[in-house]
C-alpha cells in the first residue's frame, strides 16, 4: 500500500506512526516468544524420546534397513538437484566433460622443457621480485618438499621463497629440510620462531623477512603450477595488476596433483561476490605497496585471515586481475580446511568478522550476516534500506487478463514492502475483459493503467512506464510473473540503492520450479548473444561452487524483473528502442557496467516467471526472424566485449551449455 514518507509527515504523524510501529513489532515479538518456548519445550520432549529408542534393540537391529532408506532418499534428493530426467543426463554429461577436462588441468598443463626453457628467458618490460610467504606449522615431509619444489621449478626465477617455522619440538624435521633447501639455494630464506604465532603471526613474520616488490602467499602443503609466476608476470607488466589472483583445484592429501577433487574456475574480481565467499582465495599475489603501514594478516580473524586480507587488499588495488588458469593445486587431507570447515569450526565465525569489518570500512551500517545452505561460509548479506523510497514497479500488458491478474494479485497480497506504485502500460489490448480488469484494479489507489499507442515496442512501452512513474526506483516486471518470497522488493532494492550499482535482477522459476533466471551470461547460446546460467535446474540446486545461494556480480540480468534507480535509468537513455523485443534488457545492463557500474543477481527475491505466456516463443516464422536481427544488432554493437568475453564467466566454461560445464581443447 502506499504510505506517507516518514519524512513528509509532522512531527505528530510521526510520533504516532513510530508509536504504531512499535506496538506491532512487540505484538510479533511476544507472539515469537511463545511460540520459541512452545517448540523448545516440545524439543526437550521430543529428544527425550528418541534418545530411548536409539536405546532400544530394535533400534540397533534396524541399522541397515535405515542405512538403506538414507541412501534412497539421499540419491532422490540429488536427483531432484537437476529439476528432471534431461536435467539428470545432462548433469551426468556434463561430469563425464569435467573428468576428460582434468587431463587438461593437471601435469599435463606443465610446460614441456623446451617452452620451460622459452618462460625462463622472456624478458620483461619491468624486473619483479616475487616474496612467497609460507608459514610453518609442524609441515609433513612430504608435503613440504613437494611445496619447497614447486617454487623451485618456477619458470620465472626472480623469487624469494620466506619460511618462518612455528613447529613445536616433536616436529624438529621441518627446521632440518628447510636450512638443508635453504644451503643449496640462496633464494630461500628460513626463521625459526620462538614459538607459534599461528597462521597470521607466521605469516607476518615471513612477511619481515621479505625484500620483492610483490607479495604472493602460499600454503605450507600446496602445490604450484610451474608458469604461475611466469603468467603473473605476464598480467603485471600488460595491464598493470596490483593484484592478481588464478584459478585452483583441491587434490588428495597424499596422492599427485593429478587426483584432483574438485576445479574451481573463477570469475574475474567481482566485490559482491568476495563479500559473500571467498572465491578468490588462492593464489593471490600483489603489490607490496598495498599493505605499506598496514598489517598484513589480523590475528583476530585467525581462520578466515586470508578473506579479511583479500577483502583490504582487493578494496585498495587500482588493478585487480584474474589470471584463467588453473595454477594452484590446493591439497585436501585431515584437519584442512579444503577437507572440512568443520576441522577449523572458528573460521566461519572469523568468516563473518572479516567480511562485517570489511562493510564497515565501506561505510555500510546495520546490516546482518547469515550462513546459507550452500556452506558455513557462503553468506546473504542484508544490507539496511535507508529511508522509505517509493518504487514504481512498470508492467506492460496486452490482453491475458488472467496473467496479469495473478501478477498483480500477488504484489498486493504477498509484498511485505509496502511503498510502492503499479504502473500497467496497456498496449493494443482487444478484449473486453482486460478493459473490465483495468477499471476494477484502478479502484487500488496504488495501481494505475496507462496507455501506449503505437506498433508493439517493448523497449518503447517500458520507457513511456518509467515516464510516468514517480518512484525514485524503477522495477520491471513481467505480467507472466507471481510473487514467492515476501520481502522480494527490500532484497532488490537493497542493492539497488547502492551508488556502485546499476541493475538488479531476481531468481526466477518455471512453474514446475525449475530455474528460469539466475543471471545472464554474454555469448552463451547458439546465437552468441547471451543467454541464462543454471536453466532448467531444479530450485534445490545449489549452483556451481553455490552459485545459486549468494548474491553476486553479474554482467546483466534479465528484464522480466529488473530494478534501478530512476536516475540512472534515465541517465543511461532507459531501453534502446533499436531492440524492439529481444536483448535490450541486456544491453541496459551493459551499458551501466560500461558506465562504471555494477549489476547484482540475488536469488533472495524470488518469483516464478511463466516465461513467453504472453507474446509466444522466438523460435519460428517471423519472430525468429525478428529475434536474429536483433541479435545481429547486438553482436555488431557489443563485438569487442562478446570477443573478450563476459569477465563474469570463466573461459574455461563451454558457451554452448548453461551449467558451468567445461569446454575441451
Amino acid at each position: 500500500m502506499v504510505q506517507k514518507d516518514p519524512k513528509q509527515m509532522t512531527a505528530d504523524e510521526r510520533l504516532r506512526y513510530y508509536k504504531e510501529a512499535y506496538e506491532r513489532e512487540k505484538k510479533k515479538g511476544d507472539v515469537l516468544a511463545g511460540k520459541l518456548a512452545e517448540a523448545e519445550n516440545k524439543g526437550a520432549e521430543l529428544e527425550e524420546r528418541l534418545n530411548h529408542i536409539k536405546g532400544s534393540i530394535v533400534w540397533r537391529m534396524s541399522k541397515p534397513l535405515r542405512s538403506l532408506v538414507h541412501f534412497i532418499r539421499r540419491s532422490k534428493e540429488r536427483l531432484g538437484y537437476y529439476g528432471s530426467v534431461k536435467g539428470v543426463m545432462r548433469k551426468l554429461n556434463a561430469k563425464k566433460i569435467e573428468r576428460k577436462a582434468r587431463t587438461q588441468h593437471g601435469t599435463a598443463s606443465f610446460p614441456n622443457e623446451e617452452e620451460a626453457v622459452r618462460q625462463g628467458k622472456e624478458t620483461f618490460s619491468r624486473n619483479v621480485k616475487f616474496s612467497l610467504l609460507v608459514p610453518l606449522y609442524n609441515t609433513p615431509e612430504k608435503f613440504l618438499r613437494q611445496a619447497i619444489n614447486s617454487v623451485r621449478a618456477q619458470t620465472y626465477t626472480n623469487w624469494e621463497l620466506c619460511l618462518a617455522d612455528g613447529s613445536d619440538a616433536q616436529h624438529s624435521d621441518v627446521e632440518r629440510i628447510c636450512k638443508e633447501y635453504a644451503e643449496t639455494d640462496s633464494r630461500i630464506r628460513y626463521r625459526k620462531l620462538p614459538k607459534n604465532e599461528g597462521i597470521s603471526g607466521n605469516t607476518n613474520a615471513c612477511l619481515s623477512m621479505a625484500s620483492g616488490d610483490y607479495i604472493a602467499l602460499f600454503d605450507h602443503d600446496d602445490v604450484l603450477h610451474p608458469s604461475a609466476l611466469y603468467e603473473y608476470m605476464k598480467v603485471i607488466c600488460d595491464k598493470g595488476a596490483d593484484y592478481i589472483y588464478c584459478d585452483e583445484a583441491t587434490f588428495k592429501g597424499n596422492k599427485s596433483i593429478d587426483h584432483m577433487i574438485t576445479l574451481h574456475f573463477k570469475p574475474d574480481y567481482a566485490p559482491d561476490n568476495l563479500r559473500a565467499n571467498n572465491y578468490i582465495c588462492h593464489f593471490s599475489a600483489f603489490d607490496k605497496n598495498l599493505i605499506e603501514g598496514v598489517r598484513l594478516f589480523r590475528s583476530e580473524f585467525d581462520g578466515s585471515q586470508d578473506h579479511d586480507a583479500i577483502l583490504r587488499l582487493t578494496s585498495k588495488a587500482k588493478c585487480v586481475v584474474h589470471v584463467p588458469k588453473l595454477l594452484y593445486y590446493w591439497r585436501s587431507h585431515a584437519d584442512s580446511v579444503a577437507a572440512d570447515i568443520n576441522a577449523k569450526s572458528y573460521a566461519i565465525d572469523a568468516a563473518k568478522g572479516a567480511v562485517s569489518a570489511h562493510l564497515r570500512e565501506r561505510g555500510y551500517e546495520n546490516f546482518e550476516i547469515l550462513s546459507t545452505k550452500a556452506f558455513e561460509t557462503i553468506f546473504q548479506i542484508k544490507y539496511e534500506i535507508k529511508g522509505n523510497p517509493l518504487v514504481s514497479i512498470v508492467i506492460p500488458n496486452k490482453d491475458h487478463v488472467e496473467d496479469l491478474q495473478r501478477c498483480i494479485s500477488s504484489i498486493l497480497e504477498k509484498s511485505s514492502y509496502e511503498h510502492y506504485e503499479i504502473l500497467v502500460v496497456e498496449n493494443n489490448s482487444t478484449t473486453k475483459e482486460i478493459f473490465d480488469y483495468y477499471k476494477k484494479v484502478q479502484e487500488n489507489p496504488n495501481v494505475k493503467v496507462i496507455t501506449y499507442e503505437g506498433d508493439f515496442n517493448y523497449s518503447k512501452i517500458n520507457n513511456l512506464g518509467v515516464s510516468k512513474a514517480r518512484g525514485d526506483y524503477i522495477l520491471l516486471l513481467n505480467n507472466d510473473t507471481s510473487v514467492i518470497s515476501l520481502d522480494w522488493i527490500e532484497e532488490l532494492l537493497m542493492y539497488a540503492q547502492r551508488s556502485d550499482v546499476g541493475a538488479v535482477g531476481a531468481k526466477l522459476y518455471y512453474e514446475d520450479r525449475t530455474i528460469q533466471h539466475a543471471g545472464v551470461v554474454l555469448g552463451l547460446g547458439q546465437h552468441r548473444t547471451a543467454g541464462h546460467t543454471h536453466y532448467r535446474v531444479s530450485s534445490n540446486n545449489l549452483g556451481y561452487m553455490g552459485r545459486l545461494c549468494y548474491a553476486q556480480n553479474v554482467m546483466a540480468v534479465t528484464g522480466a524483473c529488473l530494478m534501478m534507480r530512476k536516475a540512472l535509468f534515465n541517465e543511461l537513455g532507459g531501453l534502446d528502442e533499436d531492440f524492439a523485443v529481444s536483448l535490450n534488457d541486456v544491453d541496459l545492463c551493459v551499458r551501466a557496467w560500461k558506465a562504471g557500474y555494477v549489476n547484482v543477481f540475488t536469488p533472495f527475491a524470488e518469483l516464478y516467471h511463466f516465461e513467453s505466456v504472453s507474446r509466444g516463443l522466438d523460435d519460428h516464422g517471423e519472430k525468429a526472424e525478428r529475434y536474429e536481427r536483433e541479435s545481429e544488432a547486438f553482436r555488431t554493437k557489443w563485438k569487442e566485449l562478446l570477443v573478450k568475453g563476459d569477465p563474469y564467466y570463466n573461459p574455461n566454461f563451454s558457451l554452448d551449455r548453461s551449467d558451468f560445464a567445461l569446454k575441451l581443447d
